[in-house]
């Protein structure tokens, strides 16, 4: 990828302390972009910057929770106030959960639904006039349990479904007017989401149940979604798995 081909570009990524969120951060700015990196923990934020930052990206910290309107409106505030506009959003910032819906309280799924589905309209939102203004882009790190539903998933795969519906109708409304939407979906990735997975009742789950060293890495995910950006692809869908998901969803449900 060249150095420079996001050269003075600003580049917002959501939950981006850990995981697919920072090694996007990692991917865009040595791409050349200014990255504007987002999480609820300031510590986590400051340990990430800091990485960044000795690669010798130019990195702006801002600590907000995706699920709160006024958190977001700051966010694109001191963003706007920092770099003077905004060129691609990246909708990281999400929660899963593991537990049958019988069992499923509905904190757990007004959380889940909160920050995934939520968190990427207040974003989208705030951000969009400059990203319009900019002809820019906006990505949502989707997954294939957006285009189908799995067991001890429903407020998971709920939120997805969503996030992909929020971002196709925007697709058509702002495609005429320069912007590039992108829905990424990863499929198993190497990540702390499954460690963060919550249970029925709200608690986090801890070890994922997955083999991780058998996953993509959030890198290599990272780098994927920096292509298909630079590409202005419509869609991705990563992992040999989740390909074959999506194809035999749509021929053998």
């Amino acid at each position: 990828m060249k150095q420079n081909s996001l050269k003075d570009k600003v580049v917002i990524i959501t939950g981006a302390s850990s995981g697919i969120g920072e090694a996007c951060a990692f991917a865009f700015g040595m791409a050349g972009a200014k990255i504007v990196i987002t999480g609820r923990n300031q510590d986590k934020l400051d340990v990430s910057k800091t990485k960044l930052e000795a690669k010798g990206i130019q990195v702006l910290a801002i600590s907000a929770d995706a699920s709160v309107i006024a958190d977001n409106e700051r966010m694109a505030e001191i963003v706007l106030e920092k770099f003077g506009k905004i060129d691609i959003l990246i909708n990281n910032a999400g929660i899963t959960m593991r537990a049958l819906f019988q069992n499923l309280d509905f904190d757990v799924f007004h959380k889940v639904m909160n920050t995934n589905f939520w968190g990427t309209v207040y974003a989208t939102k705030v951000c969009l006039p400059s990203i319009i203004e900019n002809r820019g882009t906006v990505i949502g790190i989707s997954s294939v349990n957006g285009f189908r539903g799995t067991p001890a998933r429903t407020a998971y795969s709920a939120s997805k479904y969503a996030m992909n519906g929020f971002l196709e109708s925007l697709r058509t409304e702002v495609m005429k007017k320069g912007v590039h939407v992108l829905v990424a979906c990863p499929g198993f990735t190497a990540s702390n989401i499954r460690k963060n997975a919550l249970t029925a009742h709200g608690s986090v789950q801890g070890e994922s149940p997955r083999d991780e060293s058998k996953m993509m890495s959030s890198e290599e995910v990272a780098d994927e979604i920096l292509k298909a950006t630079l590409k202005k692809k419509r869609d991705l869908t990563l992992t040999a798995q989740g390909k074959l998901l999506k194809f035999l969803n749509k021929w053998v449900p």
